[in-house]
This record gives C-alpha cells, sequence and structure tokens, in this order.
C-alpha cells in the first residue's frame, strides 16, 4: 500500500528526472489564496447571494446571454471577480513552483483554465501561459464587431456587491461603442475571440518540442470542467510526460509510473518541495 510519503517521494522523483516543468492548474490552484472555486450552486451562492435569491448560477450568469438580457448584474459579477483578482496575493505555491521551473534546463509553462491572472501576478512570464478559456483582464466586443481585444486595465469596476450590480457605466468597445465582455470562454459562448488564446497555445506548442522529459503537474483540475484534465492526458499520450496529480478530491492516476496526491495545493507543493531539499543540499553549488 502507497503511503503519503511514498507519493511525495515519488513526486520528487518525478520532478527531478525532468527537463521540463510544465503546470497544468485548474480552480482549485486558487483556493489556497482566497479564491472561490465555485464548487456546487451553493458554494457559488455563498460567494454570491444576490445571485442566489434570483436563482441564477454560476452556468446562467458566466454567459453571454447574461450580457445581454442583464448587462448591469452580468458585470455585477464579472467587476467583482476582476477587482478581487486585482488586489489577490498568490499563494506561496507559486513560488516554488517557478522556482522549480527556474532549475529545469528547458524551464517551465504554464496551462491553465482559470481567468484570474495569478500566474502572471505571480511572475511567470506571458510567454509561458496559455490561458484555454481566455482572461478577464482582457475585454471584447460583445457583438463582436471585429476580432479586437484590448487590456482591462483601464476598467475600474464600482460594484454593489449587495445587489451584484454595477455601479458605474459598461465598459464599451471602443470600435463600434456596442457593450463588451471579458474576453473569456463563457457557457454557450460562440462569440469568444480565441485569437489571444490561439498564440500563446502556439507558444506552448513550441516549448513542448524542446522538452525530452517532460513532467505534468496538475494542480485542482477535476472533471466538471474538464479542459485541464484532458490537456494532461494528450501529454501523456502524444509527449509521454509523466504525471504528478495533485486534487484533495480527485487525485486517481491511471499508471503506475504517476503519482495521484489527495492534498490541497498548498499543502502538496511545501511536502514536495521538502523532498526535493536533500537533494539540493547534495548538489554541488558553483
Amino acid at each position: 500500500m502507497t503511503t503519503t510519503t511514498d507519493a511525495l517521494c515519488h513526486a520528487a522523483a518525478l520532478l527531478s528526472q525532468a527537463d521540463g516543468l510544465l503546470i497544468a492548474a485548474g480552480a482549485g490552484m486558487g483556493v489556497d489564496s482566497g479564491l472561490p472555486d465555485f464548487r456546487g450552486a451553493s458554494g457559488f451562492w455563498s460567494a454570491y447571494p444576490a445571485l442566489g435569491r434570483s436563482g441564477i448560477d454560476f452556468y446562467g450568469i458566466a454567459s453571454p446571454a447574461a450580457f445581454r438580457d442583464r448587462p448591469l448584474q452580468a458585470w455585477g459579477f464579472y467587476g467583482h471577480r476582476l477587482s478581487l483578482y486585482r488586489r489577490t496575493t498568490p499563494h506561496a505555491g507559486f513560488t516554488l513552483l517557478a522556482r522549480w521551473g527556474r532549475a529545469k534546463p528547458q524551464g517551465c509553462a504554464v496551462f491553465t483554465s482559470s481567468v484570474d491572472g495569478q500566474f502572471q501576478r505571480a511572475g511567470f512570464g506571458d510567454r509561458a501561459i496559455d490561458e484555454c478559456h481566455g482572461s478577464i483582464h482582457h475585454l471584447q466586443c460583445l457583438a463582436p464587431c471585429s476580432d479586437h481585444i484590448w487590456p482591462a486595465e483601464d476598467l475600474v469596476p464600482e460594484v454593489d456587491e449587495a445587489q451584484c450590480e454595477l455601479r458605474r457605466p459598461l465598459p464599451l468597445c471602443p470600435r463600434c461603442g456596442g457593450l463588451a465582455r471579458p474576453n473569456i470562454l463563457m457557457f454557450g459562448d460562440g462569440d469568444w475571440l480565441d485569437r489571444r488564446q490561439a498564440g500563446q497555445s502556439l507558444a506552448l506548442a513550441r516549448w513542448l518540442d524542446a522538452v525530452r522529459r517532460p513532467v505534468v503537474i496538475e494542480i485542482g483540475a477535476g472533471t466538471d470542467v474538464p479542459s485541464v484534465r484532458r490537456f494532461s492526458q494528450a501529454m501523456l499520450h502524444d509527449r509521454q510526460a509523466r504525471l504528478i496529480r495533485i486534487n484533495p478530491r480527485d487525485a486517481q492516476v491511471t499508471d503506475s509510473r504517476d503519482v495521484g496526491l489527495p492534498m490541497g495545493a498548498l499543502d502538496a507543493l511545501v511536502a514536495i518541495d521538502a523532498c526535493l531539499e536533500p537533494q539540493r543540499k547534495s548538489c554541488p553549488t558553483h
């Protein structure tokens, strides 16, 4: 029977043997920074009680239809999230991942379904990050009138949190004057502009072409929105990568060469780092 200690040592060994670190992160990566993961309607409505009173769940508000039908409320939800992500400090696990990546001959890259920009905030360069669902820190036209995507840095939303409604004038497209929306892939979304993300995906593919022994650290990615899980499996099949899966509720792996850790993100990363410490001390310094 595999113990937690054995699994952690296994994870450290996989990391040590890799020439490139690929971080595959879902919403669970941000929980230890204090960010909600919107797991289940009750958890979502606890974070946004005004939407709960209206019976609007995450799938209902995170959609282009919400921006068309109730724009003040849709921007109340996304405006609040934008402000929250801007003031949130990434937890120490981001620093550990960055340090492990710097020690690899090919460095590290990130594939994430999170739209919060926490990896950029933690110091990971934009060229190393593939945000498969887009980013709340960029905007596009709701229509859309063109393929223009622009930074949201000038948007400072004021939100009535009790009503989950935007107080200030709605963000507008600079080209047509119509309503703007986050450049995020939403539910039932046929109008998401993926040009920015496509460039990120191409950069990640080029990085992978240079890596011979990749290891994937999959963190906080479940099966409800399986984008990250599917990506990890593709890396195992197409790139012969090995997998370290960190998830407190669903950490099973199907190959004995891989390892699953039923832990939260920060606890698991700190524990793996403790296993790596003796190896760092044994390395000669120059």
